[in-house]
């Protein structure tokens, strides 16, 4: 294997990464206002775990701009300080990995 293609691997993993990120945080932010709609409806509801779980798995911009946007789960402190934490340390965590 060549450096070249060593570069081009990595430029492809870059690309699915983001390609991840941007699908994981439209999901989450559409499943926070779907999480509302069926809130103010009486309906069956997402679980919170699963409202918690997607921005752990990279999707917390999504839950941030879902919470500010819909004004959802805004009064439980586990929403309202954990998923800026998770951010913060995935933030960290990029930054870390790209100093190397």
């Amino acid at each position: 294997m060549t450096i070249g293609d060593i570069s081009v691997s990595y430029r492809c993993m870059e690309d699915v990464l983001l390609v991840y990120l941007a699908v994981l945080n439209l999901v989450t932010f559409a499943l926070y206002g779907a999480d509302k709609r069926r809130a103010k409806k009486g309906q069956w509801r997402i679980p919170e775990k699963t409202l918690l779980i997607l921005p752990l798995l990279g999707g917390s911009v999504g839950g941030i701009l879902g919470m500010a946007v819909f004004h959802h789960k805004t009064r439980h402190w586990y929403f309202r300080w954990g998923l800026p934490a998770i951010l913060l340390l995935q933030a960290a965590g990029a930054v870390y990995l790209l100093a190397r």
